[in-house]
């Protein structure tokens, strides 16, 4: 299984029937695909649509149906569209349950860097601030290292999405939340042991008494 799949899956169990879930560009799109099939949540997507399905099938796709990066996506049965405005104004009004969320960068507080990467041009940071700051929950979905070197960091060198710490992160090795602003393992994927979490951690991890196997 290769990492972005694990992460998806993982982080598809910390969802609960009647969620409003928005999902960002990237990996956390690959989560609507993973849904149990015991679980019925709302995902948007803030360019102004709830209710989007999985990702479409080849061919498949509509113009005027896709995510806040421009990829096609379906609809299910009852989704409904809006302007900016409105995707907006649920965001910051504090009514989306969980945001799922591509990071360049994780602290050891918990803090996050998603929106830029150095040498190149980027048009911004899109509704990442408004999302980490107004959803109730705050999912971050990346792989572990890049290029070798650790994205969850003793501190960010990038600048900060928001001064709120985020609650989980899932990677391909692990899953990190931050109880009393301190990264703590929770989980180890499949395969992979604590040790070898730690050695690809920049961040000091507290490592409980015992730390679970992701179900995926």
């Amino acid at each position: 299984m290769d990492a972005q799949t694990i992460i998806a899956k993982r982080i598809a169990h910390e969802l609960r029937s009647g969620m409003l879930v928005n999902l960002g560009i990237g990996i956390p799109t690959l989560v609507a695909s993973h849904v149990p099939k015991t679980v019925r949540v709302f995902f948007q997507s803030e360019n102004g649509l709830i209710g989007t399905g999985p990702i479409t099938e080849e061919g498949m796709a509509h113009p005027t149906l896709t995510d806040a990066a421009g990829n096609p996506v379906s609809a299910l049965p009852g989704a409904s569209t809006f302007d900016s405005a409105v995707s907006f104004g649920l965001i910051r009004g504090g009514h989306v349950d969980m945001t799922v969320l591509g990071g360049l960068q994780v602290d050891s507080q918990g803090h996050l860097a998603n929106w830029m990467i150095p040498g190149k041009m980027v048009p911004g940071m899109g509704g990442a601030m408004d999302l980490v700051t107004g959803a109730k929950r705050v999912v971050v979905a990346m792989q572990h290292t890049a290029k070798g070197k650790p994205k969850i960091v003793k501190q960010c060198t990038l600048p900060l999405t928001s001064l709120r710490q985020v609650d989980l992160v899932v990677t391909d090795l692990a899953v990190i939340a931050f109880p009393n602003s301190r990264a703590t393992l929770i989980e180890t994927a499949p395969g992979i042991t604590a040790e070898e979490v730690i050695a690809a951690t920049e961040a000091e991890l507290v490592l409980p008494d015992h730390v679970q196997q992701m179900t995926l």
